[in-house]
């Protein structure tokens, strides 16, 4: 519950000075980060507020890993996952203003080797469309080529685009798809002349003084060990478990930040692309780009129940939003144990960033939440409670429902000599089946972790269970015979599409023999 006035003007008599600003009242916002972090059981977290071009609260909770009770602090390190998106759109947006590129562009005129399935949308797609998921491409797909941590390198994942298969037609239907802002991180590259990791980091992270941040975890300076750890919670207990914060995403999502550095990206959003040092790091015209929506979809239900909401949208790199009638901009970012969530109020000059290594989302909304209630003056609601409440109920069902059912008719299998051999997927590459031990063993031949063993589970249908139990990407695998009984080719989809993170999007893959 919040303070009262009484009581904070009683706090403020005291001389204490966490109520900078009338709208936000900060010892009440860091009394809720702990709340949150104690109800989600989040281990770390680091949270910043940007108020009237100003830090108003910047500070870590907790530890960054649990082995080693390493504190989290305001400069502490996370992977901000997809936040990074934003961070290419303004790379672009550089170049724009350099008069480099436009927004309409054409891909292929940049990337000669660009191709999509449909050469129709190879012809016709923009750099505006890269980056506003409407490409045609479904949720995630094609995640597999960089997603956990895979071999490829760019050369090729551009060039297994044009096997994906659209799930939509072109700019029709907002889904969300990494693969697209990976390819703009390569045209940043293509026409800036370096690397899409250096050039995030030469001209936007160095003139930006955001001085702890890298774009790819390879790049943290080895004598810097103020990181976090990711962590994955099951059987009632929180796993440590390291991802290198997304390296393969590289424009999708690869940067490592911290909330003090971040502040100082929130600063110069709010300020129309003005850094704090007084220089234009981009335009305000390429900043009404990047804050028009560009793809619309429907406003849910519960949304409009809990704040309002009218409409949603995506930008470029920005998902937009009403919030009580309030334009709100944000976007949030996922790793496996890790999750971070931006948020701005252009019209309060206000800007929130919360990074944490613990991957419930329920515990960054409910402080977002709570810090934007107080900017707006609104009714007192517990987020914590209400949002918790959601997300383990959420999970209660999940997992109930994320083993496979028994067969209803069960059908033996064959020997196991039948199913081995390789199989080829057009786009991601080499999958083996082998013999080990008695025993089927699957091998994703460009993912260290996609390992595991096939459990039989009706006719010539398995479940892969996965050596990393963490993954929680158990998955269905069904053969098709020939006359010969040998394998001609196989499919995959999930277990449990709500407990499995969607780019694990095995449901794409066309499996063949070769």
């Amino acid at each position: 519950m919040k303070l009262t006035k009484l009581a904070i003007a009683a706090t403020l008599l005291a001389g204490c000075a966490f109520n900078s600003y009338a709208d936000i009242d900060t010892k009440h916002i860091n009394q809720v980060i702990e709340n949150s972090m104690a109800r989600f059981d989040v281990p770390g977290m680091a949270v910043a507020i940007v108020e009237n071009d100003k830090v108003i609260f910047a500070k870590g909770f907790g530890v960054s890993n649990l082995d080693t009770g390493s504190k989290v602090n305001k400069d502490t390190l996370f992977g901000i996952a997809s936040n990074t998106k934003a961070f290419t759109v303004a790379a672009l947006a550089k170049l724009v203003d350099e008069e480099k590129l436009s927004w309409d562009d054409k891909v292929i005129d940049h990337l000669p080797e660009f191709r999509l399935y449909d050469p129709y949308v190879t012809r016709e797609m923009t750099i505006r469309d890269l980056l506003s998921h409407r490409s045609g491409l479904g949720l995630g797909q094609g995640d597999l080529m960089i997603w956990p941590d895979t071999d490829k390198s760019i050369e090729e994942i551009l060039a297994g685009l044009k096997y994906l298969k659209p799930a939509s037609s072109f700019r029709s239907t907002y889904a969300y798809n990494n693969l697209m802002f990976v390819t703009a991180g390569e045209v940043v590259a293509r026409v800036s002349g370096m690397s899409w990791n250096d050039y995030i980091e030469k001209n936007i992270l160095q003139p930006l003084h955001m001085d702890n941040s890298r774009a790819g975890f390879s790049r943290i300076p080895k004598s810097n060990k103020n990181w976090a750890t990711g962590h994955i919670p099951m059987d009632g207990q929180l796993h440590p478990f390291f991802v290198n914060y997304l390296e393969d995403f590289r424009g999708a999502g690869a940067i490592a930040s911290s909330v003090n550095d971040m502040s100082q990206w929130l600063r110069t959003q709010l300020a129309h692309g003005k850094m704090p040092n007084g220089e234009q790091l981009f335009s305000e015209k390429q900043q009404e780009q990047m804050w028009h929506p560009h793809i619309t979809s429907l406003a849910s239900k519960s949304a409009y129940e809990a704040y309002h909401q009218q409409f949603r949208g995506y930008g470029l790199g920005w998902s937009i939003e009403d919030y009580h009638g309030i334009k709100k901009l944000g976007h949030g970012g996922g790793i496996l144990g890790m999750v971070s969530q931006v948020t701005l109020l252009p019209e309060k000059n206000l800007g929130i960033v919360i990074l944490s290594n613990q991957q419930a989302f329920g515990a960054l909304s409910a402080i977002t939440h709570e810090v934007l209630e107080d900017a707006l003056e609104l009714e007192d609601k517990d987020w914590v409670a209400e949002l918790a409440k959601k997300h383990f109920e959420g999970k209660q069902k999940a997992y109930a429902n994320a083993k496979p059912d028994a067969p209803a008719d069960y059908q033996p299998q064959l020997p196991n000599i039948s199913y081995t051999g390789t199989l080829h997927d057009d786009w991601y590459g080499d999958v083996i089946i082998e013999e080990l031990d008695g025993k089927l063993r699957i091998d994703f031949t460009h993912t260290k972790r996609l390992k595991g063993q096939l459990e039989h589970y009706t006719g010539n249908t398995f479940i892969v269970k996965w050596d990393e139990k963490l993954l929680e990407a158990d998955a269905y695998i069904s053969f098709d015979m020939s006359t010969k009984n040998r394998v001609n080719e196989a499919t995959m989809r999930a277990v449990s599409t709500a407990v499995t993170d969607f780019s694990f999007d095995f449901r794409n893959l066309h499996l063949q023999a070769k």
